[in-house]
């Protein structure tokens, strides 16, 4: 029996980005991938954020990460500030620190409800922090291209990791291509060895982007905000933006600072849904699969 079976859940959504939340400090039992996937079976989501206890000191919780797929993301940041939201109103703080398999995050709680700020690190730019299967030594835009040779469907991606590796195509309308068809082609491309999120970016100003993603492990989105991190840092890397702008998303807009010190701030709401428990079926289905 999987450990979510009857296990209570938060589900919530952040700019549409679709996400649930799990206590696990009180038992932290570990989750598996077949846990994870049964789980999406029942409650549809695009990540699962698992609030575990924090394992060093000066923080608040740990948090595992799990794409609907099963697979283990480094970082969300809409999910991350849903549970920012949950573990404000539980510790009354409006500040706190939780740890990631990407690293440590600190999060504000913003002036109005239902938002907050995290700050989603310091971007990682050399080919093999992203990671890349082969050396690039510039990695503002890298060689690759999708379609027939000399006339590709895109090409000239810029790449970064935000926590997860994340490609971005320049494109005057990000609406003019089908990304349910290009997203997983690019995803698993063999210069991406641990898959990436493919995002399109229109770039409307130096203030402003509009940005469709294909997320690594879950899908077309209406938002993810690492691709909004890393969609600001690429643009400010080529000039095409400054280093704090507004990214328009599907589902709403981010605010992303890229600051001097080298961290990426995110700021934007979230919304509460609906509360409830794993079926218990849905993984005793798992159980007799395998």
């Amino acid at each position: 029996m999987g450990v979510l079976s009857n296990h209570p859940f938060v589900k919530m959504n952040g700019l549409g980005n679709e996400i649930v939340v799990v206590h696990m400090r009180p038992n932290p039992d570990h989750i598996t991938a077949a846990d994870a996937r049964s789980a999406a079976a029942g409650v549809p989501y695009d990540q699962l954020m698992a609030i575990y206890p924090s394992r060093a000191a000066h923080a608040d919780a740990f948090v595992r990460i799990f794409n609907n797929d099963g697979s283990e993301a480094g970082a969300c940041g809409n999910g991350m500030r849903c549970v920012a939201d949950i573990l404000f109103k539980e510790s009354r703080n409006t500040l706190l620190t939780v740890e990631t398999r990407a690293g440590r995050l600190n999060c504000w709680q913003g002036k109005t409800p239902l938002t907050s700020t995290i700050d989603m690190g310091l971007p990682r730019l050399k080919w093999d922090e992203i990671p890349l299967a082969e050396e690039f030594g510039d990695t503002r835009r890298i060689d690759l291209q999708i379609g027939p040779v000399g006339r590709p469907i895109l090409h000239s991606p810029s790449v970064a990791n935000m926590g997860n590796p994340h490609a971005v195509f320049w494109v005057d309308d990000v609406n003019a291509y089908d990304l349910g068809e290009i997203g997983p082609l690019l995803e698993n491309h063999p210069i991406f060895p641990d898959r990436a999120n493919i995002s399109l970016a229109q770039v409307i100003s130096r203030e402003y982007l509009i940005v469709r993603t294909w997320e690594r492990g879950a899908g077309l989105t209406r938002a993810c905000g690492s691709a909004a991190c890393a969609a600001v840092v690429c643009a400010s890397r080529i000039q095409r933006t400054g280093r704090k702008a507004t990214v328009s998303l599907p589902g709403g807009a981010l605010d992303i600072e890229w600051r001097e010190d080298d961290h990426v701030l995110m700021t934007g709401p979230i919304e509460y849904e609906f509360e409830g428990r794993f079926d218990p079926a849905l993984f005793e289905t798992a159980e007799t699969a395998r």
